[in-house]
């Protein structure tokens, strides 16, 4: 998981400029490497099928998963790969990072915090991997972890949308930027995702402009 900055764009993202359009189905799917991502976007079955909240909760991540896909759209596998900031990020990085924070915490609504590793637990090889995960790295290309991407959002939202109770909740792992037993409910964890993936949008949007001047948002 990311610690939380300020300053990103992620949060002007919600306001209607392009890539609102693009989170309801146009091209934007079919930019983001020709995978699932699109299917997996707005829109989607397990979404529709829920309700009131909880449809509201899945339409707002569709939204921002969608901002997050469209800036790697037309980019080459090197492209991706590429810094263009003085931030250590990369396009497929993002894509990979929040693949894997949404993965964790959506398995931690189901197992509790068995499923997210305490610092005090994780090893060299631990860190080196999560280092890692902020990478493209040789042999991975964009269109893989765009497939994974979508794998895991489809396996979110059939969670929520069939979850007995949003306010079932379980402790935290301990790690520094916890208090001391504090508990997440399902309804915390997933608004955790959604700020997760927002916040990194926004991220990739600046990455972008950096890289050839095209922008999602703005």
């Amino acid at each position: 998981m990311s610690t939380p900055t300020s300053g990103n764009r992620a949060g002007a993202a919600a306001g209607g400029n392009r890539a609102g359009a693009a989170a309801g189905g146009n091209r934007a799917g079919a930019a983001a490497g020709g995978n699932r991502a699109g299917a997996a976007a707005g829109g989607n079955r397990a979404g529709a099928a829920a309700g009131g909240e909880r449809a509201d909760l899945l339409a707002v991540l569709a939204t921002h998963r969608q901002f997050l896909r469209f800036t790697t759209r037309d980019l080459t596998d090197e492209q991706a790969r590429q810094r263009t900031t003085a931030s250590e990020l990369c396009l497929g990085g993002l894509i990979k990072h929040v693949t894997s924070v949404e993965r964790g915490w959506a398995d931690f609504i189901v197992e509790g915090p068995s499923a997210l590793r305490g610092v005090s637990e994780m090893t060299e090889a631990d860190f080196a991997r999560r280092a890692d995960e902020f990478r493209l790295l040789p042999g991975e290309t964009l269109a893989g972890v765009l497939a994974g991407y979508a794998d895991v959002a489809s396996r979110t939202d059939r969670l929520v949308a069939g979850l007995p109770d949003l306010d079932a909740a379980h402790p935290l792992p301990e790690a520094p930027w916890f208090p001391p037993g504090a508990r997440w409910s399902a309804r915390h964890a997933l608004l955790h995702i959604i700020a997760e993936t927002a916040q990194h949008a926004g991220h990739a949007d600046i990455i972008r402009e950096s890289l050839d001047g095209q922008k999602t948002m703005g």
